[in-house]
Formats: C-alpha cells, structure tokens, sequence
C-alpha cells in the first residue's frame, strides 16, 4: 500500500464510508475485504519478532472487534498485518446490543462502541478459520473468546472453556476478553480471586488439547496501577502466558467526552492511558510475561512508543478506520526508519527499552 492508495483512501474512499453511520460502514468494509484473498508477502528481517516461540514476521497486527467472526483472514494477510486478533467469539450466536451502538468522534480520532459481543458463534467461525488454516500461511491467528450474554455467572466458565475444547486449537494464541465494558458483569471478572478461579478452569480445559496455545488476558485500562499490579499477579500465577494490554476505556472527563454516547471508547485519546497500562504490566511482571499493545496508534511513532514501554507486538482498530489500509504499511516503513536512525538491529530490542 502506498501513499497514494493513502490519499485515495482518505480524500475519496473515507468520506463516502462515513457518510453511513459506523456500524453500517463497518460491515460493508468487511464484506469488500472478505472477497479479498490471502497474498503472503515478506516483510523486512528487522521486522521479524518470537514471542511465545512463535515467529511474528511483523509486529503489527489486528484488535479483536473488526473481524468478529473472521470474514476477512485473507485481506488481514495481503494488507501486511503481521497478525490478526479474530473476535470477539462467544459459544452461541448472538445479536449484542441493541442499535445505535456505535459512534464516530471525528474531531477527537475517536470511536466509541457499546456492541455487546454480536456474534455468528463459535461454529460459524469455526468453520471459517479452519478453512483458511488448511492452507499455509504466514500471517498468525489468535482467537478472542468471550461468554455469552445469557450465561449465568456461575456457568461463565464453562463458555469460556467450552471455546478453548472446541476451538483453541486452530488458534496461535487464545485470548480471554473479561474487560469489554459493554457486557454486564464481565470486569468483574478481573478481580484477582474471580480471576485466579476462571484461569484455574480455562488451563485445565486448554492442557486437553494436543498443543496449547498461550493464553492472554486482555486488561481493561480504567484500573489504577496497583490494582493491575494485583491483577497480573493473580493472573501470572494461575496460568496466563501474556495480556493485552488493553481495551477500550469508560473515561470521558478528561477528553472533554461528557456528553458522548455509553460504551468503550477508542482512538487516539487513548493513547497516553494505554502506553501506562502496557508500563505497568511490563514492570508489575518484570518483563517475563509478553504484551500486546493497543490503543490509540495511528503512526509508527505511536506504535514505536508502545514497544518501547514494553510491548512485544501491537494491534490497531480506529486507527486502521480513520487512516486506511495503507496505514499497515506505513507503520512498518515507519518503524524500519526508526530503527535505523536508533541503531536497533531487531525490532525484539526495542520492547521495553524506555521502561527498564
């Protein structure tokens, strides 16, 4: 993608799509994406990264939220994302909130979503994704799970375990979303007792399958920092390989947000709150435990700084949106830049450079 599929996107392509409101300029996207198929192209030595003794050839790559249901794995590919994060996926198909439930705050970069988890369920994406992994690919796969709606707390184990038996399999990694803010009750689940229990069950349900895949806990960035300390303990020591650190925020004072819609809100304001998550945990786990970082990227600079404060991969959503599919390309270029101007030999050195 080059710039001038950047200028296209964004003078041309962007204000059509937001002429229609978020949701439905969402799925046309996926649906043009998803007839896309799957290029494989190299990336740049530099670029390449292992983490969990799986080879990244990039360290960007896809938030959980824009393929639900894993309609578009091969656009993912051919755009250069070095990774997709699929899902939300929950056990059973179901509609999530109702509409309107997503909104575009143009002059903030910004989008807020109370979606709820809409999902084909587990065996639509299934499907999908099995397909997609009989063939070989470079790009790596992790799948977000998630309970749904209709289970009773003392049964949100078991969906979540139920995922990981039926479908952790096809999965690089497997992520454990506890911290949408648009599903009731799920952030409870990060309390460290509530989350020490469902680790307990999600380790025992993935050491049945024939390879396990590491598994992450994706942090909701609304907690002070002692309480992520006591969080990722907890969650260190019942099982967890990682997090995603983190998903999207209830903050809307100090954006100047106080009358925007309900929901989790994304984008650049973001950034400064994500950048000290990805810090906290980085030093509340002494490193040890690798990170996803997300939130508020829309260049290779912001991407960069995320590494830096500790991050071993990142992921973009909003900023994909407001900037295009050249934006994947960008930040790569951009991040080789860097790496020259700095020194760096790989990108691997530069995670958590500026907080050590």
């Amino acid at each position: 993608m080059t710039a001038v599929s950047h200028l296209l996107y964004r003078s041309l392509l962007r204000p059509i799509l937001f002429q229609l409101d978020a949701e439905t300029a969402h799925r046309a996207t996926l649906a043009a994406l998803g007839v896309l198929p799957a290029i494989r192209r190299a990336d740049p030595p530099a670029l390449a990264t292992r983490v969990w003794n799986i080879d990244f050839s990039n360290p960007v790559g896809l938030a959980a939220g824009l393929d639900k249901d894993a309609r578009a794995m091969g656009a993912w590919e051919t755009l250069g994302f070095g990774f997709a994060e699929l899902g939300t996926i929950t056990p059973l198909a179901q509609p999530g909130n109702e509409r309107p439930r997503m909104w575009r705050l143009t002059e903030h970069r910004a989008i807020i979503n109370r979606l709820g988890f809409p999902s084909l369920g587990k065996d639509a994406a299934m499907r999908r994704v099995e397909r997609f992994r009989a063939h070989p690919r470079r790009i790596r796969i992790g799948l977000n799970f998630g309970p749904n709606r209709s289970t009773p707390p003392e049964k949100i184990a078991d969906d979540y375990a139920r995922l990981i038996a039926e479908m952790g399999w096809l999965a690089d990694f497997i992520v454990i979303n506890v911290s949408s803010p648009n599903t009731p009750g799920l952030r409870d689940w990060q309390a460290p007792q509530a989350l020490a229990a469902l680790l307990d069950r999600i380790v025992a349900a993935r050491r049945a399958l024939q390879t396990a895949p590491p598994l992450l806990v994706k942090l909701a960035p609304d907690f002070d920092a002692a309480a992520i300390v006591e969080i990722c303990t907890a969650a260190a020591a019942h099982g967890a390989d990682g997090f995603v650190a983190g998903n999207t925020t209830l903050a809307r004072a100090e954006y100047g947000l106080v009358d925007a819609p309900p929901g989790g809100l994304s984008g650049s304001p973001l950034l400064a709150r994500a950048r000290a998550l990805i810090q906290t945990v980085y030093r509340a786990t002494e490193g040890r435990l690798p990170i996803i970082g997300v939130g508020g990227i829309f260049s290779a600079e912001d991407a960069w700084g995320h590494l830096a404060a500790g991050a071993s991969l990142v992921e973009i959503y909003t900023g994909f949106i407001y900037e295009g599919p050249a934006l994947v390309g960008t930040i790569k270029r951009g991040l080789m830049r860097l790496m020259r101007k700095g020194g760096w030999r790989s990108i691997s050195e530069v995670t958590g450079s500026e907080a050590r």
